[in-house]
C-alpha cells in the first residue's frame, strides 16, 4: 500500500521515519535512594518521509502537496509503517521540494508530519453562570449593610460629650494615683 495523505497518494516514497517519544515524570523522594517514574503518556508522532514524483502530472501534484500544506489543517494519513500506530490525522509540519536535474518532469520531496489529537472537551469544569448572581446578591447585602453602619455611627453622636473629655479625666486619675504613691 503507498503511503496516502487525505486523497492524495505519495508517490515513490523511499523512506519513512516514524519518531514517538513517551512522557516520563521523574519525582525523587526524600530518603530513596533512586527515583521513582510517572508515566504521561506519549507525544503527538512525528513522521519524516521522502520521495520523487515524476510524470507529466508532477506539478500538479508539488501544488496540491503545497495547497495542503498552506491549508494547516489535520489530513487523515495512511501508510503501512503506521498502521497499526492507531494515527488518525497529520498536520504538515515541514514540506520542502526541489525540482531534480537531468530528467524533466521529476522533483523530490520531504515531508514532516505531526499527529492531530483532537482536544478533548472540558468535562465538569464549566463556568458557573450563576456567578454573576451571586455576585449582584453579595453586594447588595454590603449595600445593606454599609446603610446600617451608616445609623451606628450616627447613632454615636450623642455619646461624643461624654467620652471627648475621657482622656482628659484618666489623665488627672492617673496623676492622683501617683502622688498618692509619691507622699
Amino acid at each position: 500500500m503507498r503511503p496516502m495523505l487525505d486523497e492524495l497518494e505519495l508517490p515513490q516514497v523511499q523512506e519513512i521515519i516514524v519518531h514517538e517519544e513517551r512522557v516520563l515524570a521523574e519525582h525523587k523522594p526524600p530518603g530513596m535512594a533512586g527515583s521513582l517514574l510517572q508515566n504521561m503518556g506519549r507525544r503527538p508522532s512525528h513522521i519524516t518521509l521522502w520521495g520523487v514524483a515524476t510524470g507529466p502530472d508532477v506539478l500538479a501534484f508539488v501544488e496540491n502537496l503545497d495547497d495542503k500544506f498552506k491549508a494547516s489543517q489535520p489530513l487523515p494519513f495512511a501508510a503501512d509503517i503506521v498502521a497499526n500506530a492507531e494515527i488518525e490525522q497529520m498536520v504538515i509540519d515541514n514540506l520542502q521540494w526541489q525540482e531534480l536535474a537531468g530528467k524533466p518532469q521529476r522533483y523530490a520531496y520531504t515531508l514532516t508530519l505531526k499527529e492531530y489529537i483532537e482536544p478533548e472537551e472540558a468535562s465538569g469544569l464549566a463556568i458557573n453562570t450563576n456567578i454573576l448572581d451571586e455576585a449582584q446578591g453579595l453586594i447588595d447585602d454590603l449595600a445593606q449593610g454599609l446603610d446600617i453602619g451608616l445609623d451606628f455611627a450616627t447613632g454615636l453622636e450623642q455619646f461624643v460629650g461624654t467620652f471627648g473629655d475621657l482622656l482628659g479625666r484618666l489623665k488627672s486619675a492617673r496623676e492622683g494615683i501617683e502622688q498618692a504613691n509619691n507622699e
